[in-house]
């Protein structure tokens, strides 16, 4: 999912557009890891931007919208559970960001990328900044984006998983869907390399994070 305008970028010191990365569903227990990346547009700004853990979820939609609309380019990449069992979480997550930039309707010359990791395959140059999505706004707008994209999802893998309480919870191990877990067994959203789900895979293992 993409979207954007052709025009001037925000990264004159880097000779070109400055994207900022994020993502965002990397601890949860089922669903998949989103990552966004977004370049704004100088001329259309847009006020209120902070990290997504930050905002409440009405007024990350309403900054998602507002991103969606103004932004030079955005790009959101989903990785589902299967890639992440295969390749694991930070790999996963990596390679959702190089696939986020190489989707931007406008070439990016720069990525800042939240965290202290780059991934190996950059298709520009890139900046790992730690809490960047507190002190960048395109980074921040990356996170919003990421977060409102998979909490979306989420709901719709509600519908989809019924009992487990993804609507709610986003896949994260409470102690709701832990003992989902154990009732229920994993359904196809479920990330099994993880070990509450593995456990629950593996009969006589103990569930973490349950008595």
């Amino acid at each position: 999912m993409s979207g954007g305008r052709p025009g001037p970028g925000n990264g004159a010191n880097c000779g070109g557009p400055v994207a900022g990365v994020d993502e965002a569903g990397r601890g949860p227990l089922a669903g998949p890891v989103v990552v966004a990346a977004v370049i704004l547009d100088p001329a259309r700004p847009v006020a209120g931007l902070a990290d997504s853990k930050t905002l409440a979820p009405a007024r990350r939609e309403q900054l998602a919208a507002l991103l969606r609309a103004q932004a030079l380019a955005w790009a959101v990449i989903e990785v589902d559970a299967a890639e992440i069992d295969r390749c694991n979480i930070l790999a996963a997550s990596l390679a959702g960001m190089a696939r986020a930039l190489r989707a931007l309707s406008v070439a990016p010359a720069l990525a800042l990328v939240d965290g202290n990791r780059l991934p190996p395959d950059l298709p520009c140059a890139g900046r790992a900044i730690v809490g960047g999505d507190g002190s960048e706004p395109a980074i921040a707008a990356a996170s919003i984006l990421a977060k409102v994209h998979r909490d979306q999802r989420m709901v719709e893998l509600d519908r989809c998983h019924p009992g487990y309480g993804f609507a709610e919870h986003k896949g994260y191990p409470t102690a709701g869907h832990l003992a989902a877990l154990l009732r229920l067994g994993p359904c196809p959203a479920h990330r099994r390399s993880f070990a509450p789900v593995r456990a629950c895979l593996a009969p006589g293992l103990p569930l973490p994070g349950l008595p």
